[in-house]
């Protein structure tokens, strides 16, 4: 239980902050851009696995739990456990972004958010992007993301106590490439939360959000085993 509720808690920080940053920071004069938002997400995720790692390994994403459940090491339960309660965390932390967002009338922040309602940072395809490239944006940035969180947290070949720092930098980074055409997920809880509270159409193109976290997830299962612990063990083994 103490696993899931580090994961309840972590997945609500991570969209109040993260997502807050593009809600409150993200657009207007005093707009700290694509790269203050990538490098936010970073850092909030640097923050967690600090706070959190020696808990629950902070996923704080369903595709970072499905991609320790296919490698052998998450069980069924324990995967089904993180899923729910970093949903419910992504929710909460959505709602009080929204109430937070809204409870200023009048009130000019940075961002889009209005008190009629808008977009909580929940994922869109940008101005030109079409779905098929955002899935294909999807799939990449979360087949790295998930490449980079698998080697550093390798029990043989991890960074050990600068893991945290490596997979943070590789939030942030992912973040700054795929922002510019939707937002960047990689994350379907990230994208769920806000998707509770906002205005409009914000379900139109989750699915894409969900599909392709989990594969490029799966993917960089199949790739970290290929390239990585194969070639290692065979040179161990010479």
């Amino acid at each position: 239980m103490k696993k899931y509720v580090a994961e309840l808690f972590g997945t609500m920080f991570l969209v109040l902050l993260a997502c807050g940053s593009a809600v409150l920071a993200g657009a207007g004069s005093s707009s700290i851009g694509v790269l203050g938002i990538g490098l936010c997400f970073g850092l909030v995720l640097v923050c967690l696995c600090y706070a959190i790692g020696n808990v629950s390994g902070c996923h704080v994403n369903p595709a970072v739990s499905f991609a320790m459940l296919i490698s052998g090491k998450m069980n069924v339960k324990d995967f089904c456990g993180y899923v729910v309660a970093q949903l419910i965390g992504a929710a909460i932390g959505g709602g009080l972004l929204y109430w937070l967002a809204n409870s200023g009338a009048g009130y000019a922040f940075g961002g889009e958010t209005t008190a009629s309602g808008a977009n909580l940072a929940a994922n869109v395809l940008q101005p030109g992007a079409t779905q098929g490239m955002a899935l294909l944006t999807e799939v990449l940035l979360t087949m790295f993301f998930v490449f980079i969180i698998l080697g550093a947290t390798d029990a043989k070949r991890g960074f050990g106590n600068f893991a945290g720092l490596a997979i943070g930098l590789a939030l942030g980074l992912v973040n700054i490439v795929g922002i510019p055409v939707d937002n960047c997920s990689v994350n379907p809880a990230r994208s769920f939360g806000p998707a509770l509270w906002s205005a409009g159409d914000a379900w139109g193109d989750f699915w894409i959000m969900v599909v392709g976290p989990l594969a490029g997830a799966a993917l960089a299962v199949v790739l970290y085993r290929l390239a990585v612990t194969c070639c290692c063990e065979d040179k161990c083994e010479k």
